[in-house]
């Protein structure tokens, strides 16, 4: 049995985010107190006969308020979302992502969608990569590869679609043929920037745009901070690559700590401005990450774990305690006899000739009429003793 929003529900939800501002908090609790039909049925009462219908508003709020009520079409929206292939979801709709409800009175109103795949579940199992628009070379590769690495551990990958990291995050996932989810600051109907129109079409084919705004809504700046929140509360955890200390990426990170999603940063060089503000945040508190299966252990379930670090296995790690303290005993240039090998590995002289015979058939040393010697050129063999190789 559906549990999708009614009709007026649905129309009323759509009238008010041409009258509200994502995030506004004020116009959440009047909808947590009056419910969308009642608040639309009173902005539309203040607009027609201009009474101060809505107590606890400020005159100066409600005539911002009147202004935009006066001019929403809510069918009209809904039928231009329609016509481009999307479709409008609010809360109560089998298709909300539940975890939007951690914003409280922040909340979206709703949110317009384009995009085949179905949104809540998508949402179940995403990561957010975001960082710096004017990245390095070293930003935009990590991205691209947290994009493309998660993509292919069947991660969703949420990001702005703005250039730099973000573009390289869900160029990444386009590119592995995996998931990506746009979060816009206009309506899904704009692509915005310009310069990433064919990206954002891409993602409409392949994934899903998002965004709390209307058809034809326009960003502005205090909308790209105010869509930071819905980033950070639709998924499991945040990563950020290259930010700096004023950084919008930064406002997704904290307000994904304030939610108690996992916070994580990518480290950089301690000499770029860019890196700066991604230290801070780790310094803070955040998780650092290098790769997409150390992002997947962090926010996965149980299994998910990223592989072992290690360096590459020598051939004098796989020998025994005994015979590696006879091999480091050897200068690095000369021959030596058995008695010295022994008393500088601290053992018999019958042990270290027994382990020398077994370094001999391993190609560590060779046998010469003075004594025993390294092999010219042995593979990372050290003296530890003398500094010398």
């Amino acid at each position: 049995m559906s549990t999708d929003a009614g009709g007026d529900e649905r129309l009323a939800r759509a009238a008010l985010t041409r009258i509200v501002e994502p995030g506004d908090e004020l116009a959440g609790r009047l909808l947590r107190e009056l419910g969308a039909v009642e608040l639309w049925r009173r902005l539309r009462t203040l607009a027609d006969s201009g009474e101060a219908v809505v107590p606890g508003v400020s005159a100066k709020r409600l005539g911002g308020y009147r202004l935009r009520a006066a001019a929403a079409r809510p069918e009209q929206d809904l039928r231009a979302a329609a016509a481009g292939g999307g479709r409008f979801i609010c809360p109560g709709d089998q298709e909300w992502p539940v975890q939007l409800d951690d914003l409280g009175d922040a909340r979206p109103v709703g949110l317009w969608v384009r995009g085949r795949p179905h949104l809540r579940i998508w949402a179940l199992r995403s990561v957010a990569v975001v960082g710096a628009r004017a990245c390095t070379a070293y930003g935009a590769h990590m991205a691209a590869a947290l994009g493309s690495g998660l993509a292919e551990l069947g991660w969703v990958v949420v990001s702005g679609a703005a250039f730099g990291v973000d573009g390289a995050a869900h160029r990444g996932a386009l590119a592995a043929g995996g998931a990506t989810i746009a979060v816009l600051a206009c309506g899904v109907d704009t692509a915005y920037p310009r310069g990433h129109a064919e990206m954002i079409g891409r993602i409409a084919e392949q994934g899903l745009l998002i965004g709390e705004l209307p058809p034809g809504a326009h960003p502005t700046p205090s909308r790209f901070i105010l869509r930071n929140r819905v980033i950070a509360a639709l998924t499991r955890g945040t990563v950020v690559v290259e930010a700096e200390y004023r950084s919008g990426s930064l406002a997704t990170a904290r307000s994904a700590q304030k939610l108690g999603r996992y916070t994580m940063g990518v480290p950089g060089p301690v000499t770029s401005g860019l890196s700066a503000g991604v230290h801070e945040l780790l310094r803070g508190g955040g998780l650092l990450v290098t790769d997409a299966a150390e992002v997947a252990e962090l926010v996965g379930d149980i299994g998910d774990l990223a592989p072992g670090r290690h360096g590459p296995v020598l051939p004098r790690d796989l020998l025994g305690p005994v015979a590696a303290r006879v091999l480091e005993a050897l200068p690095g240039h000369g021959a030596v006899d058995g008695r010295y090998v022994a008393r500088e590995a601290g053992t018999t002289a019958d042990e270290a000739l027994a382990r020398l015979y077994e370094l001999h058939s391993l190609g560590f040393v060779e046998r010469r009429s003075e004594g025993w010697q390294l092999v010219p050129r042995a593979p990372q063999i050290t003296d530890t003793r003398r500094g010398d190789a």
